[in-house]
């Protein structure tokens, strides 16, 4: 371990010439990277299955997670392991997000409309324990009352009001959360409600669900405990004509109502860039969430990679101004691999272009626009991109004492074999 640490010490300060010759400070850029947190979902550990059902029927459209990999968390307290696995091979201080449908019902059903904070009292004394922030998410869908297609839009007034109590009591869960661990929970609001053809009546969906969140947000909770964010989408599974709550929709009334709007990188058209809606749209809001996860044609879910699009967005992350108002979440669930694994791959990845887009040389950049010298500013990007950015991010895990290189892989493996294939 001693040699490794010279080796890769050394390696460190060849590259931290090399990026001082175009003025990056390696030292400095590895300091902003540890004041970032990723939010870390806990749903890509059970495949979005949650706990609140003994016999764990899922029903309800709206979401769905393919593939029969062995070692799927069966409780909590094996859900909570997972986690605390994947975060040990994740440099720096994330966070876990949960979905309402994940409380501790002590197998008994409690209905949404009535879960209470002392559900989620076993994950608040689990995030003390491990240091880490929570966030919230409603659960609109695996539900008989999202059946129809319709949840906070429904024409029923009876699922209408279900849902919206349910919405009301994320809130309040979410800001005892917030309190008891003085850290902002972002509770995030998401619904498959939709068409799978062409309907008629837009505008009465629409309607009803500005009338749902407005009575909603009537109950004000403190923000020192809890934000809220709402999140759109392009179409899913069983809405591929029609999304009530499109991005359109979210983003004017967050913007009129002072509210957080939560982009999801796999809601959008393949031709569109999430990267460039950060600075178009961040002066207007309340602030950002950014759920993170990688379309694959019209499949929203799929693990993170160190791709273009992933760099583009963090590259306007770390460039736009107000970067403290854009918060950083992960979002999505592959049954068909190591599940611990996923989590690890996702979560790195993004980590990795985060790093990649500090050590880019802005000041010179922006100068080099300023002065409407583009052969520069463009032969300077393409130089970036063979700098050796590998040997500080292996030296940034070494700080953080998590696997260096593919060394976590190894650990993945060995916890599967000694954990997750004792799972039935």
């Amino acid at each position: 371990m001693v040699f490794l640490f010279q080796d890769l010490k050394n390696l460190y300060g060849v590259a931290k010439d090399k990026y001082k010759e175009f003025g990056v400070n390696t030292d400095l850029a590895l300091n902003e990277l540890k004041q970032i947190s990723l939010s870390i979902h806990c749903w890509q550990g059970d495949d979005v299955g949650g706990f609140e059902r003994p016999e764990s029927v899922i029903t309800g459209g709206g979401i769905l997670s393919t593939g029969n990999y062995p070692g799927k968390a069966r409780t909590i307290k094996e859900l909570q392991m997972d986690l605390t696995k994947a975060l040990s091979l994740i440099p720096g201080n994330q966070r876990v997000n949960l979905h309402a449908s994940y409380g501790d019902f002590k197998r008994k059903f409690i209905d949404r409309n009535a879960i209470k904070p002392e559900h989620f009292q076993n994950w608040i004394d689990w995030a003390k324990e491990k240091k880490l922030g929570l966030d919230f998410n409603s659960t609109l869908f695996s539900h008989p009352k999202a059946d129809s297609g319709y949840t906070l839009s429904s024409k029923s007034s009876e699922i209408r009001n279900f849902w919206i109590e349910h919405v009301q009591k994320c809130r309040e869960i979410s800001a005892e959360i917030g309190r008891q661990l003085n850290n902002p929970v972002i509770h995030n609001l998401w619904i498959p409600d939709g068409s799978k053809d062409i309907p008629v009546d837009r505008a009465g969906h629409r309607d009803l669900l500005k009338n749902s969140l407005d009575q909603i947000f009537d109950q004000k909770l403190n923000p020192e405990y809890m934000k809220d964010s709402l999140e759109g989408k392009l179409f899913g599974i069983g809405s591929e004509a029609f999304v009530v709550g499109s991005h359109d929709f979210y983003l004017s009334y967050a913007v009129k109502n002072n509210l957080m709007l939560t982009l999801d990188t796999g809601h959008f058209h393949p031709t569109e860039s999430v990267a460039d809606k950060l600075t178009a749209i961040l002066p207007f809001l309340n602030g950002i969430m950014l759920h993170i996860s990688r379309g694959v044609r019209w499949d929203s879910d799929h693990v993170v990679i160190l791709n273009d699009d992933l760099m583009h967005l963090s590259e306007e992350i770390i460039r736009c101004k107000n970067r403290e108002k854009i918060y950083l979440g992960l979002d999505f669930f592959d049954a068909s691999i190591n599940r611990l694994g996923a989590w690890v791959i996702g979560a790195r990845s993004t980590l990795k272009s985060l790093l990649n887009a500090l050590l880019q040389p802005l000041e010179l950049l922006k100068e080099y626009e300023e002065n409407n010298q583009l052969f520069q500013r463009l032969a300077y990007l393409e130089e970036i991109k063979s700098l050796p950015f590998g040997a500080v991010w292996e030296y940034y895990c070494y700080k953080h004492n998590v696997p260096v290189g593919k060394d976590w892989i190894k650990s993945v493996e060995e916890y599967e074999r000694e954990t997750l294939v004792n799972r039935t």
